[in-house]
């Protein structure tokens, strides 16, 4: 089966790929010529564990290949995937334009039947959208070429998207027609082995499911955030609330650590999107807009707990940063917690030192480098630090010398957002130490 992927992002370079592991014949497209000519060389322009060994392995195998001309290979396929990103405009909503453009590239340029899958995340009503825009270019070719538009949106975690790509849980696709389901019930059967279920559905609510689901687990961190916060007044301990409410089935344990707030590509922007999809349609998702407020709230727990440490004087203090990506295993900074933390610290007059195993360049893109020393190890950024700020859980972060740490450090005061160390033990070695609902 040959499949072309439009866009190169996470998801579509990781789709891609994963369908040549299993052995279709994959043409990844995108418009920015340098992004293609660095992975034609093996060059993976994203941070993703054991993506670069599968691009490789499949280019030099033949089944992975790579164009910045979606005409000259879409007549050779036959399913287009579009992957190509949804930024949110200022309003908060999904931006399609690019989602469209490759649509009237397809209705331009198609001279047989395509199945067109969306994979990005797009709002309800998307594919009805791009089935237009694909029938009016043919209709100004004056063609009647059959298509059918299929939604299969992605559920893959930067950090593990291989893994959870060719190990799913579940796949959910939305499609209008038989043949569109026997197509996707082809390529995905390769996965069948791992017993993972194909959840055919109709396309509103295939886009529907993607919302829904990041909306679920958004509102899950924000209402354990909301929890410790409380816990924290009140004298518990959200770790053993965690423990005790995730044992109960209905509830499960995922997704129930307390923090300094989720980023991301995803979260973030599909709440969003989510509750700009609800206002148009005269719905008001009041516990959406409770947890989007809350988190942006939440992002901020690390600079109140410093300013009343300090008593509101900042200047001149010297902060270590641990973690700069929104979650480990990714340089992904996307609505990272860090960036609101480090602009806060930097107008407070702070000097801000920062080490992220992987995101300092794209650190630097994001905030600059006038006011923010970016160190290449982690100790060095403790060197007379009034302050350590743990904000991304990487694991090298875990097991620390804390002998080291208490000998560069000025002042022994630990904030840690990601509740990663024993408080008694740290506390034990001579440090102030503050985590989150604890």
């Amino acid at each position: 089966m040959k499949t072309a992927i439009v866009g190169t992002g996470y998801v579509g370079l990781v789709t891609g790929t994963c369908f040549a592991e299993m052995g279709a014949n994959v043409i990844c497209v995108d418009v920015d010529r340098t992004k293609i000519e660095k992975l034609k060389n093996g060059i993976i322009p994203i941070y993703e564990p054991g993506l670069e060994e599968l691009v490789k392995k499949n280019c030099n195998d033949g089944r992975l290949n790579f164009t910045t001309d979606l005409a000259s290979c879409i007549n050779d396929v036959d399913i287009v995937f579009s992957a190509v990103g949804t930024p949110p405009d200022e309003d908060g909503s999904a931006d399609l334009s690019y989602v469209l453009e490759v649509a009237r590239t397809i209705g331009r340029t198609m001279n047989k039947y395509l199945l067109v899958v969306t994979k990005s995340t797009v709002p309800v009503g998307t594919a009805a959208l791009v089935r237009k825009a694909i029938q009016d270019e043919l209709d100004i070719r004056n063609l009647d070429i059959q298509f059918d538009v299929a939604s299969n949106p992605e559920f893959l975690k930067e950090g593990n998207a291989v893994n959870d790509f060719m190990h799913p849980d579940r796949v959910v696709v939305g499609v209008e027609s038989e043949k569109a389901k026997a197509l996707l019930s082809r390529l995905y059967k390769p996965f069948l082995i791992n017993n993972f279920r194909i959840i055919f559905m109709d396309v509103p609510s295939a886009e529907m499911t993607k919302y829904a689901a990041n909306a679920m687990l958004a509102t899950r961190i924000s209402f354990m955030n909301n929890i410790a916060n409380l816990c924290e007044k009140v004298g518990a301990d959200i770790n053993m609330v965690r423990a005790g409410i995730g044992s109960d089935e209905r509830i499960g344990s995922k997704f129930l650590y307390a923090g300094c707030g989720y980023g991301g590509s995803c979260f973030p922007k599909d709440v969003r999107a989510l509750i700009k999809t609800a206002s148009e349609n005269d719905v008001d998702l009041e516990i959406l807009k409770a947890v989007e407020r809350v988190n942006d709230e939440q992002k901020m727990i690390l600079f109140k707990k410093l300013s009343a440490y300090y008593s509101n004087k900042l200047s001149g203090k010297t902060i270590a940063v641990w973690g700069l990506s929104f979650k480990p295993e990714t340089d992904d900074m996307r609505d990272a917690p860090s960036l609101l933390l480090v602009d806060a610290l930097v107008k407070a007059g702070c000097v801000v030192k920062a080490y992220d195993p992987i995101a300092i360049p794209e650190a630097k893109r994001r905030l600059g480098e006038d006011h923010i020393i970016f160190v290449d190890d982690m100790y060095d950024a403790l060197i007379d630090a009034d302050c350590l700020m743990l904000v991304t859980e990487w694991k090298q972060f875990r097991l620390p010398s804390w002998a080291v740490i208490r000998k560069l450090m000025k002042t022994p005061y630990i904030l840690d957002g990601r509740n990663i160390y024993d408080r008694e033990e740290v506390k034990a070695l001579g440090f102030d130490y503050e985590c989150i609902g604890r």
